[in-house]
């Protein structure tokens, strides 16, 4: 009789073509800079290239390999390249891979304790270090009142702290019975479009968010939040939610936290901190003034996907108080009834996300601390902050360019003087360059440009090859126009 054939890689292939898989990322991370940033493919293209039906046989994994590295790697922007200086950061890592690598080898899901019960205690205990390592409140920690979840991104973490406020404003009747359309949430005019998504996710409404003026830094302004607040209630509306941002995308502006945060103690407001952009620079402690008045938070969010070497997706998100947020998001099918979660003595995290399922995200999140340690972290944020220091005194002294806002951290908003036209004219020319890729934003009504210093293999000398690159192309449409 005929062996029959599983179709599955067998544990020695597997072995073989991990090591393999394993040479490419190295290969690829060593030489990323080689390639261009943003990808030249044409609309199309890449989906042209791959086959339009599944093969009937499996194919070798050698060519599925080769097809990768022919026909995808042409199609993607490297974010990993010392010259990505587009958006934010979001860096990937040897001990984050290989953590991740680790985790989807597990396959483990994690929806309850019971489920894994690793998966839950190492992302406790993960989450209660950084909390440690950040300075936040005791209550963030899991032996106090809150505690501490990784969502997959900082819009799912103000979509879960904004359904907590607004059940605890109701006293879970929205729950039951739908929202009435009286709640109210605030923001500023330059917070991340996540919570105006969010409002209308969570039957909000979008038109219910109000967005708050900034200041000349293009940070909140207390007065005007206070005044707004003070508005809708004579308008009969119930202000519920309140967003201070630390770090906006466009601009890196940091919203006064204290200010803030009184006015919401005072109005019974939830407080939610989104740090997802600039909350890894409290791990130093010469930029812990960025949590001055943490302490009235009713939940604070960062992504070490951002800025701490941890591949997407992994963003923490930390609440004062964990009743708030399971109690709006907790229910409890007969299938998942458990010995352990009856006895209330376990953390079930499919109760702190909107999803039941849930990977082990902990772990390469748990490798990268282990790796750098609290020294290796402190050293790369310093060093970034460093070198967008660099980059704001050469623009400043240039008199063809200026500042379009503080550089407090690592992101740099500049622009040419004179025409939108002109700023927009470099922006295409250095992109097109291939050897760096910077974004854009609008700051006063101005095309800026944004170049941000933060990807884990990006050093002195890719930064002052952008700013070349930069000064080069603003020659150049200058003599072009005499």
């Amino acid at each position: 009789m005929a062996e029959q054939k599983s179709y599955h890689m067998s544990p020695e292939d597997f072995r073989r073509h991990g090591r393999e898989v394993i040479d490419w990322i190295a290969d690829y991370h060593e030489n990323v800079e080689r390639y261009p940033v943003l990808s030249r493919v044409r609309p199309g293209e890449i989906a042209d290239s791959l086959d339009t039906e599944v093969p009937a046989r499996g194919e070798a994994f050698d060519q599925i390999l080769r097809d990768a590295t022919e026909r995808i790697l042409p199609g993607l922007t490297h974010w990993q390249s010392p010259g990505f200086h587009a958006y934010f950061p979001s860096n990937a890592s040897g001990p984050a891979i290989l953590g991740e690598l680790l985790a989807a080898g597990l396959g483990v899901q994690g929806m309850l304790w019971s489920t894994s019960p690793a998966c839950t205690e190492v992302e406790m205990r993960v989450l209660d270090m950084l909390a440690d390592l950040l300075g936040l409140p005791d209550a963030y920690r899991s032996s106090g009142s809150g505690g501490g979840v990784i969502q997959d991104s900082a819009s799912s973490a103000v979509l879960c702290a904004l359904v907590a406020a607004r059940e605890r404003d109701s006293r879970l009747l929205t729950n039951r019975e739908g929202c009435d359309g009286t709640q109210v949430a605030y923001c500023s005019g330059e917070a991340h479009s996540s919570l105006e998504k969010a409002m209308g996710v969570a039957g909000l409404g979008r038109a219910k968010l109000r967005k708050i003026a900034v200041d000349g830094c293009f940070a909140l302004d207390p007065a005007s939040l206070a005044a707004e607040v003070e508005a809708d209630r004579a308008r009969g509306l119930r202000p519920i939610f309140a967003c201070a941002t630390l770090g906006t995308t466009s601009s890196n502006a940091l919203d006064p936290l204290a200010a803030v945060g009184r006015i919401c103690r005072d109005e019974g407001l939830w407080l939610h901190v989104d740090a997802a952009m600039s909350g890894a620079a409290a791990l130093c402690p010469e930029y812990r003034y960025l949590h001055d008045g943490v302490e009235h938070a009713d939940s604070y969010c960062f992504n070490p996907h951002k800025w701490m070497f941890t591949n997407f997706d992994c963003s923490c998100l930390w609440v004062a108080d964990r009743r708030a947020l399971t109690g709006a998001l907790s229910i409890l099918p007969e299938y998942l009834v458990n010995e352990a979660t009856e006895a209330g003595q376990v953390v079930d995290y499919r109760d702190w996300q909107v999803p039941l399922g849930r990977r082990f995200r902990a772990l390469k999140l748990w490798f990268v601390l282990r790796y750098y340690g609290v020294e290796g972290l402190r050293h790369h944020i310093r060093r970034h902050i460093e070198l967008a220091g660099r980059l704001a005194g050469w623009i400043e002294a240039d008199p063809h360019f200026e500042l379009a806002a503080p550089a407090p951290l690592n992101l740099v908003c500049f622009r040419h003087r004179g025409s939108d036209r002109l700023n927009e004219r470099i922006l295409k020319e250095i992109n097109g360059t291939g050897e760096v890729f910077l974004t854009h934003t609008r700051l006063d009504g101005r095309f800026c440009m944004r170049l941000s210093v933060g990807q884990a293999r990006t050093e002195a000398e890719h930064v002052e090859r952008a700013w070349q690159l930069i000064a080069q192309a603003a020659e150049r449409l200058r003599k072009s126009a005499t």
